[in-house]
C-alpha cells in the first residue's frame, strides 16, 4: 500500500514498504550497536584489549553496522527528500 501521506500533512504519498524497510533497518542497526557495545564492554572498554578473534568479530559487526546505516540514510533521502520541505 503506497497511498499514505507524509507525516505533517505534506500531501506526497509515501511508499509503505520503504517505511517498513526503514524501520527494519533501524532495528537491525540498534541490535548491531548493542552487540558491539557488549563486545567492547567484555574487553574492558577498548578494542586494544581484544584477542584477535574478538577483534575480527568487532570489525565484522562494525562494517555491517556501517552498511546498515548507509542503507538507512539512503531510504531517508527517498522518503523525506530535502527539496520538498516548505
Amino acid at each position: 500500500m503506497s497511498g499514505s501521506a507524509l507525516p505533517g500533512g505534506q500531501g506526497k504519498p509515501v511508499d509503505v514498504e520503504r517505511v517498513q524497510e526503514y524501520q527494519r533497518l533501524v532495528l537491525e542497526y540498534e541490535a548491531l550497536d548493542e552487540e558491539i557495545d557488549a563486545l567492547i564492554a567484555r574487553h574492558h572498554g577498548a578494542t586494544e584489549h581484544m584477542p584477535d578473534e574478538a577483534y575480527q568479530r568487532y570489525r565484522e559487526l562494525a562494517n555491517h553496522r556501517d552498511y546498515v546505516y548507509n542503507q538507512m540514510k539512503r531510504l531517508e533521502r527517498e522518503i523525506f527528500p530535502e527539496d520538498d520541505t516548505p
